[in-house]
C-alpha cells in the first residue's frame, strides 16, 4: 500500500488501497504508525474506528475490489481523515433499524467526529471528517456528543429535550455500538473495556 507524504505547509498522508476487509486492517495499522511519526496528539482509537468505517463503508456501498484513497491531513487543532473513490453517490443519515446493521455507520462517525461531510471530485466523491486534536478535544467533546445524541433521538423524537431523554438516547447509542462491534467479529466486553482505560487515561493526562 504505497503512499507519500508532504510536511509543508501541513502533514499530509496519501494511502492509496483496495475495498477489501485485508486492506482495512492493513490501512488501519498504516495510520496508527503515521500519527506516531508525527507524534499527533490525537485519540488513536477513535482515529482507528474512522478509518476502519469510511474504509468498510466502500467495500459496502461501491463494491469489494475498488480503488480508493485515504487521505490524512493535520491541519492546526485538527485531524482530518477522507476516503476518496470512484462512486458518485453520497451516503446520508439515516433512522437506524436495531434489526439491521446498515445505517449505524454514518450515526458512529456523526458521533466520534467534530465534524463530517461528503463532496463530489472530479473522479467520484470524498468522505471526510475531522477529529480534535488536545487542546480542543474536552469541551468540543461534549459539544459533539450532546449534538450527536439530539439528532440519534431526533430519529424517534422531536429536538427539544430534557436531560433523562438525553440519558435514555446516550445509552440506546452505546448499546447500538455494541451491537455494531458485535457484529464485525468483535468481543463487546473487550470494546468496553478499551473505552474505559482510554477514558481513565484521558481523565489523568486533563
Amino acid at each position: 500500500m504505497p503512499g507519500y507524504e508532504v510536511t509543508e505547509p501541513r502533514l499530509r498522508c496519501v494511502l492509496p488501497f483496495e475495498a477489501a476487509p485485508a486492506e482495512v486492517r492493513l490501512l488501519r495499522k498504516a495510520v496508527v504508525r503515521q500519527l506516531d511519526r508525527w507524534n499527533a496528539p490525537v485519540a488513536v482509537d477513535e482515529a482507528e474506528l474512522l478509518v476502519t468505517e469510511l474504509a468498510t463503508n466502500v467495500v459496502k456501498h461501491v463494491g469489494e475490489g475498488a480503488s480508493a484513497t485515504l487521505i490524512l491531513e493535520w491541519r492546526g487543532e485538527r485531524l482530518r481523515l477522507e476516503v476518496h473513490d470512484r462512486s458518485t453517490v453520497s451516503p446520508s443519515l439515516r433512522p437506524v433499524d436495531c434489526e439491521q446493521e446498515c445505517g449505524r455507520g454514518l450515526h458512529l462517525l456523526a458521533s466520534l467526529a467534530v465534524d463530517w461531510g461528503t463532496l463530489l471530485t472530479a473522479a467520484g466523491k470524498a468522505v471526510w471528517c475531522e477529529i480534535a486534536l488536545s487542546a480542543e478535544r474536552g469541551c468540543r467533546r461534549v459539544e459533539r456528543v450532546t449534538g450527536a445524541l439530539e439528532a440519534y433521538q431526533g430519529t424517534r423524537g422531536g429536538p427539544n429535550l430534557r436531560a433523562r431523554e438525553l440519558e435514555e438516547s446516550a445509552i440506546e447509542l452505546m448499546a447500538d455500538l455494541l451491537h455494531w462491534t458485535a457484529a464485525r467479529g468483535h468481543d463487546p466486553d473487550d470494546f468496553l473495556d478499551r473505552v474505559q482505560m482510554h477514558y481513565e487515561a484521558e481523565a489523568s493526562a486533563a
